[in-house]
C-alpha cells in the first residue's frame, strides 16, 4: 500500500466515524424530541438542532460518497467515448467539480464572516458560525476526496485501470 492509498484509507475511516456519530446523535435527538412531545413537554430546541444535524450529516455523507465514488454520475457516457476524448471529458469534469467545491468553500467562509455574532434562536449560546461552518468544511472534505480519487480516475480514463467508473 502506497502513501496515497494509506491516506485515502485513513480519510475514509475518519469520514465513516464522523458520519456514524452524526447519524447516532441525530437519531438520539429525534427520539428525545418524539418522547418529550408525546409527554406534552416539547423541547424548544429540537427543530433547530435536528435541522442543523441533518445538514452536517448531508455534507459529511456527501464527502464520504465522493471518496467511495458513489455520487451521481454518468459512467456509461464516459465509458462509451474513445480514450482521447474520455481523458478530456474526465479532466473537464474534475476541474468543474473541484472548482465548484472550492468556490463553495470560499463563499461558505464569506457567509461565516457575515454571521459573526449571530446565534441559534432556541440555544443562544450556540453561534451560527459554528452551525454553518459545515459548508466550507464539507466543501473542502469533498475536494480532498476528489483529489484522493484522481489517480484511479486517471487510470480508468486512460484505459489502464479497468472499467471506466467516473461519476
Amino acid at each position: 500500500m502506497n502513501r496515497l492509498d494509506a491516506a485515502r484509507s485513513i480519510f475514509e475511516r475518519l469520514l465513516e466515524a464522523i458520519t456514524v456519530l452524526l447519524i447516532i446523535s441525530l437519531a438520539v435527538v429525534v427520539v428525545l424530541g418524539v418522547i418529550f412531545r408525546w409527554a406534552g413537554e416539547a423541547l424548544s430546541w429540537y427543530d433547530e438542532v435536528a435541522s442543523v444535524q441533518l445538514a452536517w450529516l448531508t455534507y459529511f455523507g456527501a464527502s464520504l460518497a465522493a471518496l467511495k465514488r458513489a455520487h451521481i454520475g454518468v459512467p456509461g457516457l464516459i465509458a462509451a467515448v474513445r480514450p482521447p476524448l474520455r481523458v478530456l471529458m474526465v479532466i473537464c469534469a474534475e476541474i468543474v467539480i473541484i472548482g465548484f467545491f472550492l468556490m463553495l468553500a470560499w463563499y461558505g467562509y464569506v457567509v461565516l464572516v457575515i454571521l459573526e455574532g449571530d446565534t441559534l434562536i432556541s440555544l443562544p449560546w450556540v453561534g451560527t458560525q459554528f452551525t454553518q461552518s459545515v459548508i466550507p468544511i464539507g466543501a473542502i472534505l469533498f475536494v480532498i476526496a476528489e483529489i484522493l480519487n484522481l489517480p484511479q480516475i486517471w487510470r480508468e480514463a486512460t484505459g489502464r485501470g479497468g472499467h471506466v467508473r467516473h461519476e
